[in-house]
């Protein structure tokens, strides 16, 4: 029990190969390196070691790298996605995760090669296969990122192409 009384709340973890179980993105797009403080459907805090070798630092820009705000607002969602899908049955396995919105996006400092992004989320509200969650991306606990995502898990046999 906690100090409240109520039952205790365990915290997950996920490393590298379990966040690769749990979404079907791969390098050189995969913003998440691993997460922790994982709460059911709530809430998880994701972790991207941002390095000088990512290939979009080639780009953007020479001289003074700094990682796009998307990337960094796609990390967020990655995270959400993780969560959500950790949370549904232990053989699940997602074909697609569609994002469905992105809102009141903000962009506070630059991150830098070199930095560790951690992506703090929280869910919103979720219906069915559908969440709606609250991001920040801090680097050393300062918020240099924000925005609400939204974001639908399907399986490739429910989408006509």
């Amino acid at each position: 029990m906690d100090k409240t009384g109520g039952a205790e709340t365990a915290l997950g973890t996920a490393d590298t190969r379990r966040v690769m179980q749990l979404l079907p993105h791969r390098y050189p797009f995969l913003m998440l390196d691993r997460m922790y403080d994982m709460k059911a459907d709530e809430s998880a805090v994701g972790v991207k070691n941002v390095t000088i070798n990512e290939p979009f630092f080639q780009g953007h820009f020479p001289g003074f790298p700094v990682m796009p705000g998307v990337l960094i607002i796609e990390g967020l969602a990655q995270t959400a996605g993780a969560l959500c899908v950790s949370h549904l049955n232990a053989d699940y396995k997602p074909q697609l995760v569609y994002f469905m919105g992105i809102d009141k996006a903000k962009f506070r400092k630059p991150v830098l090669p070199g930095d560790e992004l951690h992506y703090h989320v929280r869910k919103i509200r979720s219906r069915g296969r559908a969440w709606r969650f609250y991001g920040e991306a801090k680097v050393k606990g300062q918020v240099v990122a924000e925005a609400e995502v939204s974001a639908m898990i399907l399986d490739q046999a429910d989408v006509e192409v």
